[in-house]
């Protein structure tokens, strides 16, 4: 998923949400609504009314929500 878009590119929220869960990080358009006014979600930038996110910072914000790597769920006992 990270290849198929334009990291340029700019999505509004709803735009933004389905090619996120494409890739494997299920993400609402409400979620990231939520998230804008609570902070913690991916950067946007407001045109008019509509929120603008890049698809770059959209994707670099989801992958910073990922845990490291695992090979055992016993790795986690550990920690």
């Amino acid at each position: 998923m990270k290849g198929s878009l334009d990291p340029e590119v700019r999505l509004q929220r709803t735009q933004l949400a389905e090619p996120l869960t494409k890739g494997g990080f299920s993400t609402a358009a409400s979620t990231l609504a939520t998230k804008a006014t609570r902070v913690g979600g991916p950067p946007y930038r407001p045109y008019g009314r509509p929120k603008l996110y890049r698809w770059g910072d959209a994707v670099a914000w989801a992958e910073s929500r990922l845990s490291p790597p695992r090979s055992s769920t016993t790795e986690l006992d550990a920690a």
